[in-house]
This record gives C-alpha cells, sequence and structure tokens, in this order.
C-alpha cells in the first residue's frame, strides 16, 4: 500500500467510464479487457484509490495504491464493506445449477411476498424490491451493482432476498464477500463450455458455492440429481436433500401431471399446483424445503405455493381460440432443459397430437450443445424447425448448420431450417392443426434478439398471438 491511508472514498467503481471524483478504482482482469490499462484513465476522472494486481510504472502523487493477489476477489469485498454488508442484515438465499434457478428464486420471492414478507428478487427476468420491478442484464449483476442493490432492499425494508447465482458469477468472485442464509443446487448439466471449457470445471465452479456456505446457513441439494450430494460434501453449512425417487429430507412423488397443473404429495400432504411437469415439481420441492429452513409453517407454504404461476417464459403456455392448439414458451436453451420440456409435454399427450419444435442456439456460446440440441428436438418433436436464437456477433446460418450436423439420417424429412425466428414460429403454427402442440423454445421471458451488437425488440409470445391471429388458429 501507498500513498495517503488516511483518504476519504465516495464510491467503489471497476469501469473507469463512470469514475466519479473521490471515487476507488479496482482494476479487474475481466475476459475481454484488462482494467489495469485505465488506471491513468481512472485518475484523470477523479479516483483517489487504486486498488490493483500489479502497481503501475508511474506512481501518481496524492493517490493511494493497494496491491492485491485477486483484485476480482478483494472487490467484492470491499463492495460489501463499503455498502454496510447489507447481506448480513436480511435473509439472503442464493440458487444455483443448470436448469430452475429462475423458477425456484421467484417462486421464493412470491411465495414469502405472499406470506406478508417485504422480499428483493435477483434473477435472470427481472429484479424486485417489494412490488418494485427493476431491468435485470445480467443472471447476477457485477459485484458493485449486486451490492447497491442489496443496500437498497435493505434501505427499503426488504427481510428476504432470493438470488439466482450463476457459475459466471462464482468464478469472477461477483458473490465474494457476501452472507449467504442458504442456498439451493437444482442440477448440473452441460452449459457454458464455452466458458468454462469442461464439464469438470464447471461442476467445480457450481460446488465452489457450497463450500463457502457459513455454518449457520442451510445447503438444499436435489439428490435426484447424480452430482447432488457431491455439490455439498465440502460444506460448512447444515445439509437436507429433497427428491422425487429416494428417501430424502423433503420428499414429493407426483400423483397427476397435466396440462392443468401437478397433484403431488409433499411429506404426505396432497397439494394441486398450476406450474406443469416433472421438472417443476423438483422445483416446487426446492421451494418448499427452503421455505422450511426459514422457519415457514409446512401447511401455509403449501397453500400458498398453489397458488403461485411461476417465472416468465418457463413453460408458459398460450391456447389459440379457434383451433385450440397449445403453444408452449419456454426458455429451454440447453440441450438436458429442452429434453425435460419435450418429455413433460409428451406425457401431456393424450396420443393423437403432434408436437412441433421451433429452437434455436445462441451465438457466440457453447457450440458443442449445437448438434445435441437439434437431435433431442427430433428424438422428441414429430416437425422441427431449427432456426435463430441470439445469433449476437455470428451468421444464424452458419449456426443453424452446426445445429443440422445433430439431425438423425432419419430424421432429415421432418426438420426444416428457417433462419428468421418470426417465419419460422409462423411455419409451426401453421402447420399445426387442432389440438396439436407448438414448443418455442430458447428465448423464454426475452423481449429482444441481440444480432451483431444490436438488441431489436422481439418476444416470441407477442408473435405466437399474432400468428394466431393471423392465421384464424
Amino acid at each position: 500500500m501507498s500513498g495517503n491511508t488516511d483518504t476519504e472514498v465516495t464510491g467503489v467503481c471497476i469501469d473507469s467510464r463512470n469514475i466519479q471524483p473521490g471515487n476507488l478504482f479496482i482494476a479487474l482482469r475481466g475476459v475481454a479487457a484488462d482494467g489495469h490499462q485505465f488506471i491513468d484513465k481512472a485518475i484523470t476522472g477523479g479516483a483517489v484509490a487504486i486498488v490493483c494486481e500489479a502497481l503501475p510504472a508511474a506512481i501518481a502523487a496524492g493517490v493511494v495504491y493497494i496491491q492485491v493477489e485477486n483484485s476480482a476477489a478483494a472487490a467484492g469485498i470491499m463492495a460489501h464493506n463499503f455498502y454496510g454488508n447489507p447481506s448480513v442484515q436480511l435473509q439472503l438465499v442464493g440458487v444455483t445449477g443448470t436448469n430452475g434457478k429462475t423458477t425456484v428464486a421467484t417462486l421464493l420471492y412470491q411465495l414469502f411476498s405472499g406470506l406478508g414478507y417485504k422480499c428483493g428478487l435477483i434473477s435472470t427476468v427481472q429484479n424486485h424490491i417489494g412490488n418494485a420491478i427493476l431491468p435485470a442484464t445480467h443472471t447476477t449483476p457485477d459485484t458493485v451493482q449486486l451490492n447497491q442493490l442489496l443496500k437498497r432492499m435493505v434501505d427499503e425494508g426488504c427481510s428476504y432476498v432470493f438470488m439466482e447465482v450463476s457459475s459466471h458469477a462464482i468464478d469472477q468472485h461477483r458473490i465474494n464477500g457476501l452472507e449467504f442464509a442458504g442456498g439451493i443446487f437444482t442440477n448440473i448439466t452441460h452449459d457454458h463450455l464455452d466458458y468454462h471449457k469442461t464439464f469438470d470445471e464447471y461442476i467445480r465452479v457450481k460446488k465452489q458455492f457450497f463450500d463457502g456456505l457459513p455454518k449457520a446457513a442451510f445447503a438444499i441439494t436435489n439428490i435426484d440429481d447424480k452430482r447432488g450430494m457431491v455439490m455439498v460434501q465440502n460444506t460448512k453449512a447444515l445439509v437436507k436433500t429433497y427428491s422425487l425417487k429416494a428417501v430424502s429430507d423433503f420428499k414429493g412423488k407426483v400423483l397427476d401431471n397435466g396440462i392443468m397443473g401437478l397433484h403431488m404429495n409433499i411429506d404426505g400432504q396432497e397439494v394441486h399446483f398450476r406450474l406443469i411437469g416433472e421438472f417443476n415439481a423438483h422445483n416446487l420441492l426446492a421451494v418448499y424445503g427452503a421455505a422450511v429452513c426459514l422457519g415457514q409453517g409446512k401447511y401455509e407454504v403449501l397453500q400458498m405455493l398453489s397458488t403461485l404461476n411461476g417465472a416468465e417464459g418457463r413453460f408458459e403456455y398460450i391456447m389459440s381460440p379457434a383451433e385450440r392448439v397449445i403453444a408452449i414458451i419456454d426458455y429451454a436453451h440447453t440441450p438436458d432443459a429442452l429434453l425435460n420440456v419435450l418429455a413433460t409435454i409428451k406425457k401431456l399427450k393424450k396420443g393423437f397430437e403432434q408436437v412441433i419444435t421451433v429452437a434455436g442456439c445462441g451465438g457466440n456460446r457453447d457450440k458443442t450443445k449445437r448438434p445435441v440440441m437439434a437431435e433431442v428436438a427430433c428424438e422428441y418433436s414429430d416437425k422441427v424447425i431449427l432456426t435463430s436464437d441470439n445469433p449476437r456477433f455470428e451468421d444464424a446460418g452458419e449456426i443453424i448448420k452446426e445445429m443440422e450436423a445433430g439431425v438423425p439420417a432419419a430424421a432429415r424429412r421432418k426438420c426444416i431450417s428457417i433462419a428468421d425466428r418470426k417465419e419460422a414460429i409462423k411455419t409451426a403454427i401453421s402447420l399445426a392443426n387442432n389440438e396439436d402442440i407448438v414448443l418455442v423454445a430458447g428465448k423464454g421471458h426475452e423481449k429482444y434478439q441481440e444480432i451483431n451488437g444490436v438488441k431489436y425488440h422481439f418476444d416470441d409470445k407477442e408473435v405466437v398471438r399474432e400468428m394466431f391471429e393471423l392465421l384464424g388458429k
């Protein structure tokens, strides 16, 4: 450390473009850029203190320099301290896993709000402070934004905050310094290998979240996932399990699964839920278990859960007025998530309906899942339309070609490719007859399509309704 250690700091900043006079600037080594290159710019903007891993060759007079081993790890702790340790002043519960994070976090937020508590939600879809809605740009915000948000939640009287915890956020130390009251593991399947490179590394990163939970916290894990117990094997937290198949702390059984919802037995109590599908049975068990661990009464929890709808764009269905075609909008963008949704649809079928699937893959993301997504769609669908998702900076046609590599030879006749997503949805609905099921997968709640760095308005639900009307379905 060098410089005047009594320097007063007005704010913590990790982006030199946002520096205000009196700020402390933390130079992070990011995926796209190295913050050490912007130290001079930060000082010019008014930074009075610099946290960095390597001291610059020229030291500016009147500026405090703090050298640390890992700037990202330090940033989380410093931001948490600067904003008054907000996570300590409320009950913060983190949800991690490949699929189900948004549904579990959203249901917990809805449940505890319904039980009379003021709650916060930090999710992929949107952030909430009580009834106020804030837009969400990442599954987990950066460490400064996250602590600002938690401080605001404390100031506005929130008792509980439910938060999605992504593997990127764990790996990039965005949750460093936070004190969690509990953690929930949903499942783990192949995803984000563009970032983590190997599945073992992806598992290791997810497990770090549970390794870091304090002794006073709880860790709830899905033991129907073969890595469920691996996640919690080194945690200091109180471990609780949930399952549809095995003896567990929170045991559930699906009695009936239909288009109108799930009928389940949970810990000896029969309950009807509005959510559909076995994957949601797991999500409901996770929510129930977390609520009980947080001291809520089991009957009150089940009663309130039975009234909830879950997250937008997660197995959300729209029925056409004339021909009763069912369109299901779902965020499924991994092979396992797509398989779960299609397997659920298969169980809902009465026997004669066609299943028509519209699916794409995002650009600048894990390429290994592209052919697998197409293979899964073909295996469980009568017709498949491969289309664009968020191409980002890749060519949509090239992404579709990589998906086509996974189409089995026997399925080629039932699979077509249409790069324009709106046309793909229109074609799927035009091919549907009375009571057929059209699955539009990949974007769910998103209200945009990202092409060459520009986000254009695009809402799968809007397009489906427009096409129902246009085609007289």
